[in-house]
């Protein structure tokens, strides 16, 4: 199950998440990128939300206003949906408009794959190779990975230090997968200082001890947290 946490009152972007894109409501295009793949549902924090998701075919469930963050908001509206432990459970960002389904796939696959296993903690992520200006961009998060492809340290800070001029960067694209139960006891983990340093609440996991693994992809989409983000994407629905 996809499950996009959409929230209005967004503090450096109000309303972003129904912002016209190309002639949709951002969340309800970036819902309508991935609905071949499977079950999507919107997990809003708002009424008018609900009302477009609906409007566009999208179905959408009113969660707590009082979340932290979009995880603990799909969390809660995959309990209330009453979907099994071991059901992947994929967190698509309300503002991820240009999210290529190849990347949903590569990571659906992944967790799949670990699910045979039967581990206790599974959660997965996607990150691209950037280049070393991109990674001087504090709103492009960068990792940092061990040799079997987990995560071991997210920064906005461009990591590693290049002190041997023999770095290579990879950004983090904002996509998470989960089985039910793994969500769930993610958000009963107790906040981690780096997270709440780095904002960045991915670090939780690490901070206590879980692996996340990462699954690299070819993306050239991007996330809108800016005006500036939200000016570019209009030109390139135009551009089309």
């Amino acid at each position: 199950m996809i499950i996009i946490p959409a929230r209005m009152a967004s503090t450096r972007f109000p309303k972003k998440v129904i912002t016209d894109i190309g002639g949709l409501p951002m969340v309800v295009r970036t819902a309508k990128q991935v609905m071949h793949l499977d079950s999507v549902v919107v997990a809003a924090d708002d009424e008018e939300i609900i009302e477009i998701c609906r409007h566009h075919g999208v179905k959408a469930m009113l969660t707590s206003t009082t979340h932290k963050s979009g995880t603990d908001r799909i969390n809660e509206c995959a309990q209330l949906l009453s979907i099994p432990d071991d059901e992947l459970v994929i967190n698509i960002q309300a503002d991820e408009p240009f999210i290529e389904p190849e990347v949903v796939e590569l990571l659906i696959e992944r967790l799949n794959l670990l699910k045979e296993y039967e581990l206790p903690f599974i959660m997965g992520s996607c990150y691209n190779a950037i280049n070393a200006e991109a990674a001087q961009d504090p709103n492009m998060v960068k990792v940092v990975l061990d040799d079997d492809l987990n995560a071991i340290y997210f920064s906005r800070s461009p990591v590693p230090y290049n002190r041997s001029g023999a770095a290579t960067y990879f950004g983090h694209i904002g996509i998470y997968g989960f089985t039910k139960k793994s969500l769930h006891d993610f958000c009963s983990l107790n906040d981690a200082p780096l997270e709440d340093i780095e904002k960045l609440e991915q670090l939780r996991a690490i901070y206590h001890g879980h692996k996340i693994t990462m699954v690299k992809v070819a993306s050239t989409g991007f996330g809108i947290d800016t005006p500036e983000d939200l000016e570019r994407a209009k030109e390139i629905f135009l551009g089309e």
